[in-house]
């Protein structure tokens, strides 16, 4: 094993030597990437040279272009992203620094980390806008989006303007417009594991004032890891994506945008290796299977002295989930999840016009989400003798408990409706060399969990003498537990900061915000709160009750900011730079308290802090030749957290990862007129870690890199592209979890090559 994906306090030996081989691998990767730019860049400055410009996708929420000076962000435009192979903000990681979506087993887990904060489960930290539809579950957020106009990573907190959940930033992404674009695109890529992408777009601007996209995508991968009891790849994925796209201009002022899509996702299982084997085995059937669909209206309107938008979107999302969750072997228990969600958001900005001293941005927001639930978790005969019986037949062994079937089912259902109501506003003055805003959110919430869960089952006591065993009693087990739980949330978001503009291209900037994440509900605990009840009936003493573990407190911060803009060389390099302090209370972290088998709970951590900085560089320093490099370091502890049994004051915050690194190289050499147009070469390097994977932090994962590479043979419309990742086959790990005590862990995707051909017609 060339590098140790996870370790344990008493493995320095051999933590050490993975890191240092880790660090040669890394002077390999930085010494292929800084020798290929002298050669590549030899060719020639022609007239076709091409110069960075700024780019603005914020402007429906912003003041002011001068407040986008304000904000620390990453942009992927189009050809990029088609470069580096972007489908989906996973696939971003890193390029945005501090910025990190493991690659975790299934799409279901978004779970995205910014500069220390994040969330496994439940709210996001970060929001999703996809053609201006902001996203109300992030189970929706992991899908392949194959007509990328623009991908905004903005990090920090977006609270202000964009409400709850984005303490750590937001994710917005444009599609390609038919106005901006006309033609048909077609894709078609192959790799190893049988993976296949495509793609086929059709954008038409039948006239001044109409134009209409569409797009159809297709994925499939036979996956890259065998479940070692059924000798089948356990990662197997198809998904499909159809989305539709008009433009409507009646006037010359008024603007009618709706985007519509369908997203269809059917996984094959888990790739969960089992720490103490290192091997994947588990004997139940596991898949996932989620239809969802998004159609967004937005209609802008300019006025004289005035600008008006309205957004409105309609969300639905249906999940059909089977795990095996113990992820072993032996028959423990498995959970059945159907969820189906419908979502409603309505949202109204109006901002001034025109190039003022005063600009002025107010807006109202609203939402309704109603999502049903049903959620049984079947135990089975291990499960039933190891999780169930053992315990009270070791206490008393002269009656012991014998089930009277091998299997029985902890069943819960949920309906939880909720919405959520919003006033927001933000006001831009400049001043000489300066430019203040300050701005103030109203949120409020409200969430309801209305939960029926029952278990239906019996077994039989025995009597067992020196001589005999004998029946002794029938034990008839009926729970059915029903009620209602609701919570409303509160809040007020600030937002104060200030630019001074030292030159047109260079720019200072410091920022005062509040971040907010909504409270909820433990609805995986339910099954436990039913196991409990259960061992109740046998005699074992309740650990908890319902209200006592399943809400949670919302998580709230105060983010300190500063950074810079820089902008050199006419154009030809930008550079940003940011330092951070983040004060967090009530941090939102998802544990397995002792006890539970089947469920694990979020939970709020006293305070933390981060503390960190980043730094991104584009360049393009001769003609055809561009260079990406960017650097986050975060350092998250907990200030004060005590869960009852441990004290992790002084400890990092688990799973954010302490470095992200990325570092890229693209040129493109000249051939002629002929068929034969352009050969482009690019190389790149990911990295990140240490990541810790639990709040002891006896458990992380090494800092590792991930090196990729391309040519691409371009002609007048058509392209063939020759890519590999992860080219060195680096062993890491990208999520940690425990079930019923024992340690599993997801491996990253091995060394992948493949082509893709791609026709503009």
């Amino acid at each position: 094993m060339n590098n140790l994906k996870i370790t344990t306090n008493s493995d320095c030996l051999l933590q050490k030597n993975a890191i240092t081989l880790q660090t040669k691998k890394m002077r390999l990767y930085f010494a292929i990437i800084l020798a290929t730019i002298p050669f590549l860049s030899k060719g020639s400055i022609g007239s076709d040279t091409l110069f960075l410009k700024e780019i603005n996708v914020t402007a429906i929420k912003s003041t002011a272009t001068e407040s986008d000076k304000a904000r620390a962000k990453t942009l992927i435009d189009r050809s990029t992203a088609e470069r580096l192979g972007i489908l989906s903000a996973k696939d971003a990681t890193a390029i945005a620094p501090n910025f990190y979506i493991p690659d975790y087993g299934s799409r279901i887990t978004s779970s995205i980390y910014v500069r220390g904060i994040g969330a496994r489960i439940d709210q996001p930290v970060v929001g999703m806008n996809i053609d201006n539809i902001p996203l109300l579950n992030k189970d929706n957020y992991d899908f392949d989006i194959s007509d990328i106009e623009t991908m905004e990573i903005i990090r920090g907190p977006q609270s202000t303007l964009y409400g709850r959940n984005t303490m750590g930033g937001v994710i917005n992404v444009q599609t390609i417009s038919p106005f901006d674009y006309q033609g048909t695109r077609i894709s078609l890529g192959y790799g190893n594991g049988n993976s296949i992408n495509a793609n086929i777009g059709y954008y038409n601007k039948t006239s001044e004032q109409f134009g209409l996209g569409a797009t159809i995508t297709y994925r499939h991968g036979s996956g890259f890891f065998k479940n070692n009891f059924n000798g089948e790849n356990c990662d197997k994925e198809n998904s499909g994506r159809i989305s539709l796209k008009t433009i409507w201009k009646p006037k010359e002022n008024i603007a009618i945008e709706n985007a519509a899509s369908s997203t269809i996702v059917h996984q094959g299982g888990y790739a969960y290796e089992y720490v103490k084997t290192g091997g994947i085995a588990y004997n139940d059937t596991c898949f996932y299977r989620r239809t969802s669909i998004l159609d967004g209206l937005t209609i802008k309107a300019n006025l004289e002295d005035v600008s008006i938008s309205s957004i409105t979107s309609y969300q639905f999302l249906n999940d059909n989930m089977t795990l095996d969750q113990d992820f072993l072997p032996q028959p423990y228990f498995t959970l059945t999840q159907k969820k189906k969600e419908h979502g409603i958001t309505q949202d109204l900005i109006v901002k001034s016009n025109g190039n003022k001293k005063i600009k002025w941005l107010a807006g109202a927001f609203a939402f309704f989400k109603r999502t049903e639930m049903d959620a049984p978790v079947t135990f089975k005969q291990t499960g039933i003798e190891e999780l169930i019986i053992k315990k009270p037949n070791e206490m008393n062994p002269i009656y012991p408990i014998e089930w009277d079937s091998n299997s029985f089912v902890l069943g819960s259902k949920f309906r939880m409706p909720s919405y959520g109501l919003a006033a927001y506003g933000e006001i831009s003055i400049d001043i000489d060399k300066f430019t203040l805003t300050a701005g103030l959110r109203i949120d409020h919430e409200h969430t309801k969990l209305n939960y029926d869960s029952d278990c239906n089952t019996n077994y039989t006591i025995f009597h067992v003498t020196e001589n005999s065993k004998e029946i002794y009693k029938h034990k008839e087990i009926n729970i059915h537990t029903k009620g209602s739980l609701s919570k409303s949330f509160n809040e007020l978001l600030p937002k104060i900061s200030v630019i001074y503009k030292i030159k047109s291209n260079c720019h200072l900037f410091a920022n005062l915000s509040k971040g907010y994440k909504a409270g909820g509900f433990n609805t995986q605990m339910f099954s436990d709160v039913l196991q409990q009840e259960l061992m109740n009936e046998m005699g074992i003493d309740k650990l908890y009750t319902i209200n006592e573990i399943i809400g949670y407190k919302p998580e709230k911060s105060w983010n300190y900011e500063i950074g810079g803009h820089i902008t050199l060389a006419d154009g030809k390099i930008q550079t940003e730079a940011t330092a951070f302090y983040i004060d967090c209370r009530d941090q939102q972290l998802t544990v397995f308290p002792e006890g539970t088998t089947t469920g694990r709970i979020m939970a709020n951590a006293g305070k933390s802090r981060s503390i960190g900085a980043e730094i991104s560089v584009t360049a393009r320093p001769v003609n055809r030749l561009t260079i990406n490099a960017s650097y986050g370091y975060t350092n998250a502890k907990f200030i004060n957290f005590n869960d009852g049994q441990n004290n992790y004051s002084g400890k990092f915050v688990p799973y954010a990862p302490m470095n992200t690194l990325n570092a890229s190289a693209a040129y493109s050499l000249r051939i002629g007129d002929g068929y034969l147009r352009y050969i482009t070469f690019d190389a790149s390097t990911t990295c990140a870690g240490k990541i810790y994977w639990n709040e002891k932090n006896s458990l992380h994962q090494n800092f590792y890199a991930l090196l990729n590479a391309g040519i691409k043979l371009s002609a007048e419309k058509a392209s063939l592209q020759i890519w590999a990742k992860n080219i060195t086959g680096t062993q890491y790990s990208t999520f940690y979890f425990v079930s019923i005590k024992h340690e599993f862990l997801q491996r990253g995707k091995p060394a992948r090559f493949g082509a893709t051909i791609k026709i503009n017609i």
